[in-house]
């Protein structure tokens, strides 16, 4: 049994204020990567998790891990006659504390595994509603397609509108982890408007924003030494993914991505990146 931990992007991400148990509202435009983190199972005799790849390095492997958590919400709602223990494997190939949703991403990846091989009746919706619990991201990770998320990031609606699948894309980071708590807490809570108010939505994600951004970089300043490399490559759009470090840009050419990301790996070797399209 295998599946996918699409990396995740949020296109923009608007910050519009505190709430008062301790989480922002935020608007943000998520979209997912077709690369990502790997995961393996089979039924076992318990439930077990082992941890390879690039970033497997200091992750926890014991329960408290995402990728257990989800296994065992899982069991705790439908039953162990149905979802039975497994032996799992997990190969990071995307990097930790990184603002493209890698520890949401295996999560979801988990729980379309056992709706996949043990729970067929349930749809995106129910299976998010499930899981979410484990983190604001992890909903709009389930489907992995590009929506508009709100509150919490965890209400979701769907973007036709913007049609952005197949674009050519490159995520970069400067191996530099960062923490999404302290970025959060480091807005300077001015709620600078909505996300989207035209019609041409394209144009629109154009001057939209990251309202992380700023907190981040001010923490983590090789960020903007990545965006300006970005910049430099003329994507159409070059942002900061989420709290960072990893940003992202978009072109309209797989052959420009290709050669955007030679020219990156020649003069910024020890910086991670990876190619890919939009789902």
């Amino acid at each position: 049994m295998e599946e996918t931990g699409w990396a995740k992007i949020n296109l923009a991400l608007h910050v519009r204020g505190r709430r008062s148990d301790g989480y922002h509202d935020i608007e943000t435009l998520f979209a997912f990567v077709d690369a990502g983190d790997a995961i393996v199972a089979e039924v076992a005799d318990a439930d077990r998790l082992a941890i390879d790849g690039e970033f497997a390095e200091g992750l926890n492997a014991g329960a408290d891990n995402l990728v257990l958590r989800t296994l065992a919400l899982l069991r705790e709602r439908y039953g162990t006659a149905r979802v039975p223990p497994l032996a799992v494997r997990l190969t990071k190939a995307l990097p930790v504390a990184a603002g493209i949703g890698g520890g949401s991403a295996d999560a979801a990846a988990m729980a379309r595994l056992v709706r996949r091989h043990f729970l067929p009746e349930l749809g995106d919706t129910t299976l998010a509603r499930v899981v979410s619990p484990l983190g604001a991201d992890i909903a709009a990770c389930v489907a992995s397609e590009t929506c508009l998320g709100v509150g919490t990031g965890a209400d979701l609606s769907p973007v036709p509108e913007l049609a952005l699948e197949d674009t050519p894309v490159l995520l970069v980071n400067p191996r530099a982890p960062v923490a999404t708590g302290p970025v959060f807490a480091a807005w300077d809570g001015v709620d600078r408007g909505p996300l989207f108010t035209g019609a041409d939505l394209r144009a629109q994600l154009f001057a939209a924003r990251n309202d992380l951004q700023r907190p981040a970089i001010a923490g983590c300043p090789v960020i903007a030494d990545v965006l300006t490399e970005l910049g430099g490559l003329r994507p159409w759009l070059a942002r900061m993914s989420g709290s960072g470090a990893t940003c992202f840009a978009l072109f309209d050419a797989a052959a420009e991505r290709d050669a955007a990301a030679l020219h990156l790996r020649e003069r910024r070797p020890e910086w991670w990146q990876m190619s890919g399209r939009l789902r």
